[in-house]
C-alpha cells in the first residue's frame, strides 16, 4: 500500500478491525518512511450473476427462486429439502465457476433438469412439463419416452 503522505510504496498494518455492518475491514497502516499513519477499508468485490431471460430481460440470478421451483417441482415427493438445498449449491458453484457476468436463464433452466433428473424423476417431469412449456400430451410423453431410453 503506498503512502498517501510520501508515495513511499511500504507500509505495515497496524490494527484490523471488521467495521460495524461486517461489509469491509478497517486497516490502520503506518509508513515504514515517514512513520505517518492513515485509514485503509478493504471489502470484497461483489459481482452480481445476471440471468437474461427468455424474453432478453435481464434480472439479478436470485438463488431462492431456483430452489423455489425445484421444491414445487418435489411437492409430495421423497426428496429432501437438504438434497434440494445441496443441489441448488452445486448449480450456484458452476455458476460462479463460469466466470461469467451474465448466464442465460436456458442455461440454468437445464442445470435444474439435470439435478431433479438425478433425484427424482417425477420431479424431473414435472419441472419439465413447465420448462419446456409443454403444449399437449405428445410432448409429454415425448419426455418421458427420452427419460426411459436413457435409463435403458
Amino acid at each position: 500500500m503506498k503512502c498517501p503522505y510520501c508515495n513511499f510504496h511500504d507500509t505495515k498494518v497496524v490494527d484490523s478491525r471488521p467495521t460495524e455492518d461486517n461489509m469491509s475491514i478497517r486497516r490502520r497502516r503506518m509508513c515504514l518512511y515517514c512513520n505517518k499513519r492513515f485509514t485503509t477499508y478493504e471489502r470484497y468485490e461483489d459481482t452480481t450473476l445476471m440471468v437474461i431471460k427468455k424474453d432478453q430481460t435481464r434480472e439479478a440470478f436470485v438463488r431462492e427462486k431456483v430452489l423455489k421451483g425445484m421444491i414445487r417441482s418435489c411437492e409430495k415427493r421423497p426428496v429432501s429439502i437438504e438434497d434440494l438445498e445441496a443441489a441448488v449449491d452445486e448449480i450456484e458453484i458452476s455458476l460462479n465457476h463460469l466466470n461469467q457476468k451474465e448466464v442465460t436463464s436456458t442455461l440454468i433452466g437445464d442445470m435444474v433438469m439435470d439435478k431433479l433428473k438425478e433425484l427424482d424423476e417425477v420431479s424431473y417431469i414435472r419441472f419439465a412439463s413447465v420448462y419446456r412449456e409443454f403444449k399437449d400430451v405428445t410432448g409429454f410423453l415425448s419426455e418421458v419416452k427420452n427419460l426411459n431410453k436413457e435409463d435403458n
